[in-house]
């Protein structure tokens, strides 16, 4: 799609209804689901409720926005001017909701976003027969992306006696499923309690033919991820949806003025959390809202690293999890290869598996204290080498995005200051390994 502003009308259901002139149409169908696996499909104890439903499908239809409209088409390749209409139940409670739910997605993409919500026609997600009760419902929800923070979470809640279940919540990545079910099967190995998860797709296609070039930065994903899990919690009665992030990550200062803002990752960044809770506190019938936290948000990488070895994860199995920032579908090598090696990502997951383990021997793609290596493939690795060699202060902590208001700058201020550290002794262990190659 090419036009300046972009116009999206998110159908109830494939081929349900016409949309006006000059809107795209798009429905479920973009995502490439099984059948089985597909939203009207999942392995719930009891059906969600209407707001849950409609929070889900805000999201899909925002993703499928997100994947559809290219930043290379507008004036500065990056701020797109993007209008998603979508049926909810009842549209007056989501209208109250819209100046939260456009704060974050404006946090996440640097786009500019209106929501155009109508009446939904009919249901659209089969319900029942629903015969579990309600000892058998789940007593924690979280997202389990396969990476370091949400498998050091998992290890921890799993490790929990209880009668309760732990429900994860997964995405898969293109070509990298396996490494997901490597990781999810050594939590099992930990289990004290009850465990299941929920498999989704986050793959959109495009129409076979159509020559469409779909946008690759996804920064909308955090969104589609976190509303799945709030579906399955508020289905199960659960009041709190725990995103785990490390601290560094969930704030992710920008190591320069070029990457301010959505330039840099904010899908769990404290003020997105703020919005997003405040979303759902508008839309949820009474009694029926869930919460979304992070739990590690004053953990550095370091700490992370430390929390999933103390559960009870070998190093071997946290070095199998999958934390670039380069989507593994744009890199079709084997799993072996799921690193890049060089990305802000990599970086701090090489930090704070040093920093626990003394070592990593995760296969990277490339070094970037590789001297062979073209300077365009370093970027990442010199501003965080500027970075680290300057000051850092609470202005620094709030320049690109505000804070709510509620919080207390001090813990993340020290969660910074430590993943710093953390950040220098990689530096200092790549300088003396780069050394002893030369020599």
């Amino acid at each position: 799609m090419t036009e300046a502003h972009a116009r999206i009308y998110w159908l109830s259901r494939p081929g349900a209804e016409a949309p006006p002139p000059r809107w795209q149409p798009l429905d479920d169908a973009v995502y490439w689901e099984r059948p089985s696996r597909g939203p009207d499909r999942r392995p719930l104890l009891a059906p969600a409720p209407d707001w849950a439903v409609d929070l889900q499908r805000v999201a899909r239809a925002v993703f499928a926005a997100d994947r559809y409209v290219r930043r290379a088409q507008v004036f500065d390749r990056w701020t797109r001017r993007i209008t998603v209409s979508v049926p909810v139940t009842e549209p007056e409670r989501w209208s109250r909701a819209l100046p939260a739910l456009t704060a974050v997605l404006g946090t996440m993409t640097g786009d500019l976003w209106e929501v155009v919500f109508r009446a939904l026609d009919g249901k659209t997600v089969r319900e029942g027969p629903f015969t579990f009760g309600s000892d058998e419902y789940a007593h924690d929800v979280a997202l389990f992306s396969g990476g370091l923070d949400s498998l050091g979470w998992a290890a921890q809640r799993a490790g929990l006696p209880s009668s309760h279940p732990l429900l994860l919540v997964t995405f898969g990545e293109r070509n990298f499923e396996a490494v997901q079910d490597h990781v999810y099967e050594a939590v099992r190995g930990l289990r004290r309690r009850p465990l299941r998860r929920i498999a989704q797709s986050q793959t959109v296609r495009k129409p076979h033919g159509s020559g469409i070039k779909l946008e690759l930065t996804t920064r909308a994903r955090g969104l589609l991820y976190a509303a799945t899990a709030v579906h399955a919690a508020a289905a199960e009665h659960v009041p709190v949806v725990h995103l785990p992030e490390n601290g560094q990550l969930a704030l992710n200062p920008p190591l320069s003025a070029a990457r301010a803002g959505a330039c840099s990752t904010r899908s769990v960044h404290p003020w997105t959390l703020h919005h997003l809770n405040r979303v759902i506190a508008e839309v949820a019938e009474p009694g029926s809202a869930v919460r979304v936290e992070n739990p590690f948000a004053t953990l550095t990488k370091g700490e992370v690293c430390s929390v999933a070895r103390d559960a009870g994860l070998p190093r071997k199995v946290l070095e199998a999890t999958l934390s670039c920032g380069t989507p593994p579908a744009r890199r079709p090598a084997g799993p072996e290869l799921a690193h890049c090696g060089l990305c802000f990502p990599c970086l701090v997951r090489r930090s704070g598996l040093l920093h626990t383990f003394g070592h990593d021997r995760t296969p990277y793609a490339a070094d970037p204290w590789d001297r062979a290596l073209p300077a365009s493939r370093t970027t990442h690795w010199r501003a965080l080498r500027r970075w680290l060699d300057t000051d850092w202060s609470t202005l620094d902590l709030v320049a690109d995005a505000p804070l709510p208001p509620d919080t207390q700058i001090a813990p993340l201020l020290e969660v910074v200051e430590r993943g710093r550290e953390e950040l220098r002794a990689l530096i200092a262990w790549a300088d003396t390994t780069a050394s002893r190659k030369a020599s």
